[in-house]
């Protein structure tokens, strides 16, 4: 069975989605400041749109000290609610809720996962004193991708800091096993100001986190888009 041409994939697409692609040349690469201004004119929701980045990285997953895993503090957040559990000790569980956290608490915490398979959250913090005790919801927390990490910054001492970074916005750096990342960078309200303010943060952080075994060009490819919407080339010459 032969190829389907781009065109009849294209047509096969709602009229919404057509019409986004008439907005602009699919393969041209644009800056980050031009792909803002065409990304509101390429949402085909009626919802206010996530915009989001994928990129293909020019590294192997397959060696440790080449794997991508930090955070950054979007300028303008991310415009997407975290849900977060705190496992911390029971002198913390106040200061975790005060902070944000929507679940907090100690071992009743980790045994609920364990016994009820509870991963309703997208992001668990914990204070290295209980690493030990979710040790064994590990298989668990683990396989959904929910196992607090130091190099994501959720293993901390601070935690009411930590809660409140992911509540405004921090958002993950982490490559996934064919060198990609994908992260929200931002919602089509934002406007093209604070959106390429936020994309450029989350760039700049990327590129400071370049693995000292990485040879040639660290970004291979970015792409941002909307929520269903499609792909927008950026220039990674220049970023």
């Amino acid at each position: 069975m032969g190829l389907v041409p781009l065109t009849n994939k294209i047509m096969t697409k709602s009229k919404k989605y057509r019409n986004a692609i008439e907005q602009y040349d699919r393969n041209t690469h644009y800056t980050v400041a031009e792909a803002c201004e065409i990304l509101p004119k390429t949402s085909t929701t009626k919802f206010d749109a996530t915009v989001e980045i994928h990129l293909n990285l020019n590294i192997d997953p397959k060696h440790a000290d080449q794997q991508i895993r930090s955070t950054v503090n979007l300028p303008h957040g991310s415009g997407i609610t975290k849900v977060v559990a705190a496992f911390v000790g029971e002198d913390k569980v106040k200061e975790a809720k005060e902070a944000g956290a929507d679940f907090a608490g100690s071992d009743d915490l980790v045994d609920k996962v364990i016994q009820k398979k509870w991963t309703d959250f997208d992001v668990a913090v914990a204070t290295p004193d209980m690493m030990r005790v979710i040790a064994k919801a590990g298989k668990i927390l683990g396989t959904k991708g929910l196992m607090p990490n130091p190099k994501s910054g959720t293993v901390t001492t601070d935690v009411a800091k930590t809660i409140k970074e992911i509540k405004s916005g921090r958002v993950e750096l982490r490559n996934d096993p064919q060198s990609n990342l994908h992260a929200p960078v931002g919602k089509v309200s934002f406007g093209n100001t604070k959106l390429a303010e936020n994309i450029n943060a989350f760039l700049d952080a990327l590129k400071k986190n370049k693995p000292s075994g990485v040879k040639g060009n660290f970004i291979k490819s970015i792409t941002v888009t909307t929520s269903m919407g499609p792909g927008i080339k950026i220039d990674t010459l220049k970023i």
